[in-house]
């Protein structure tokens, strides 16, 4: 342990949300590193995944109501998300007491830059999955990292550990995903940066380009999918430079031209590295072609922290996935098959509606908007995609977007994209409460159909989408 990162255990903390996909894996670091942390979560106060704060309750983190009786001394240390609104009972409560406060980033981006050699995890889409990919190959050659994602990794789930979204390594490596979509990615000084892509989300692309392009220049080496011109164009950004791509010749980290085998849920590839010439068989449990987009993404970055192209094409043959990434929830006796995935963006959307076209059968797709903000800035492109991408027979099924509190707008919804999806060409259907959605897509599914439950900042959609299964059976 650092001294940087000693002087964070020194006092206790208080985790406002600790629940959260960005909170609880980095609550877990923090506590693995011998960190008193208690926190909070509205999600527990009101029974939602009641597993998820058992099993942390069992790990020795002190769970509060969501009523600021968690902060009890000026010493604490309170972690909020910048969406954390003034007004709930832990920021009124740390203010009354004079508690120092830190962002998720903030305390991330400590953690990250403390560690010997930061691997940092960037782009618009696939960081998760990139994250998890880069963890187990550093894992399988020995170097024990540190890993902090935003998704439960399945290689890493254990009787003690369901819902691991962390791993505390003893090792010099932190590998970590940073987001761009609220300016944190500026904190972080890796020794290696990694671009998947840069396309639109939460900022502006002149914004992204300006974002990204500082976190290359900040990198000892840099990691870049030169298929996508965006990234690409930010090549100049660079200091060392290890690029990759399955179809841009120039990349050297690439794919063999026609060596690319693909399956409902695993692909084949012959990786080549340009550097050599040497080839390397790549056997994917995960399906999609932006999986091995992600997978070329994990061998350069794991070859710019020094592990060999061969050791990495080799452990990812045993990568199991993320949960809630294409995680096929299973198949009923009348073979309809149930997907839980995280698509919320268009991008995101995008790649899991392209693997489930690739393969015969209609598709069911349930969205379930990440809030009302996001879906008014992005729902037209969301909607195009959905139109785009799913044919005559599919259909795109909305319900309201995910709300659990606060003072956002919710004057307009999930009507809209319904509306725009339609005026694309696209087949869509709006019933406002998800329970609803479920009684209407186990009404009209049939033999060979695909079921994929999409969206984010929602824990319940897993319950929801086995929920479905079980009654198709």
């Amino acid at each position: 342990m650092t001294t940087a990162t000693t002087s964070l255990t020194t006092h206790p903390w208080f985790f406002c949300g600790i629940g959260g996909s960005g909170m609880l894996p980095l609550a877990l670091i923090l506590r693995g590193h011998g960190a008193e942390v208690a926190g909070s979560d509205r999600s527990c106060d009101q029974g939602r995944t009641p597993e998820k704060f058992a099993w942390l309750e069992s790990l020795g983190f002190a769970l509060h109501p969501q009523d600021g009786s968690g902060i009890t001394s000026a010493a604490q240390t309170l972690v909020a998300s910048a969406a954390v609104e003034d007004t709930v009972p832990e920021m009124v409560r740390a203010k009354e007491l004079g508690c120092p406060r830190m962002s998720r980033a903030e305390l991330l981006s400590h953690l990250f830059n403390a560690a010997p050699q930061g691997i940092a995890i960037g782009g618009t889409s696939g960081k998760s999955t990139v994250t998890g990919m880069t963890g187990w190959i550093l894992t399988a050659a020995g170097r024990d990292p540190t890993i902090m994602n935003g998704a439960v990794m399945k290689n890493f789930i254990a009787p003690d550990a369901p819902f691991a979204s962390a791993r505390v390594g003893q090792g010099d490596v932190f590998v970590s995903e940073v987001d761009e979509s609220d300016g944190s990615i500026a904190l972080y000084r890796p020794a290696v940066a990694v671009l998947l892509n840069v396309s639109l989300d939460h900022k502006s692309m002149d914004e992204l380009r300006e974002l990204f392009g500082d976190f290359l220049a900040r990198a000892e080496v840099a990691a870049v999918n030169i298929d996508d011109s965006e990234s690409a164009a930010l090549t100049t950004r660079a200091g060392r430079l290890i690029t990759f791509g399955i179809h841009n010749p120039d990349a050297l980290i690439g794919v063999v031209p026609g060596s690319i085998t693909d399956g409902p849920i695993s692909q084949s590839a012959t990786i080549i590295d340009r550097r050599d010439g040497s080839q390397h068989a790549l056997n994917l449990k995960v399906p999609g072609r932006h999986n091995l987009a992600n997978a070329l993404a994990a061998i350069a970055a794991a070859s710019a922290a020094g592990v060999d192209v061969a050791t990495a094409c080799d452990a990812l043959g045993t990568f199991a996935g993320l949960s809630r990434r294409f995680d096929i929830i299973g198949t009923s006796a009348s073979n309809i098959t149930v997907i839980d995935d995280f698509g919320h963006n268009p991008e995101k959307c995008a790649a899991t509606l392209k693997t489930l076209k690739a393969h015969p059968g209609r598709v069911i797709a349930f969205f379930q908007p990440h809030g009302y903000g996001p879906l008014r800035q992005m729902g037209a492109e969301l909607a195009e995609t959905f139109a785009r991408l799913l044919g005559p027979d599919d259909v795109t099924i909305l319900c309201d977007p995910v709300y659990f509190g606060g003072t956002v707008d919710r004057s307009e919804g999930s009507e809209r994209i319904i509306r725009l999806i339609e005026s694309h060409g696209g087949r869509a259907e709006y019933v406002p409460a998800r329970d609803a959605c479920a009684d209407r897509i186990v009404s009209i599914a049939q033999p060979g159909d695909r079921i994929v439950v999409m969206g984010a900042r929602d824990d319940t959609l897993t319950s929801f989408a086995r929920t479905i299964l079980a009654r198709l059976d």
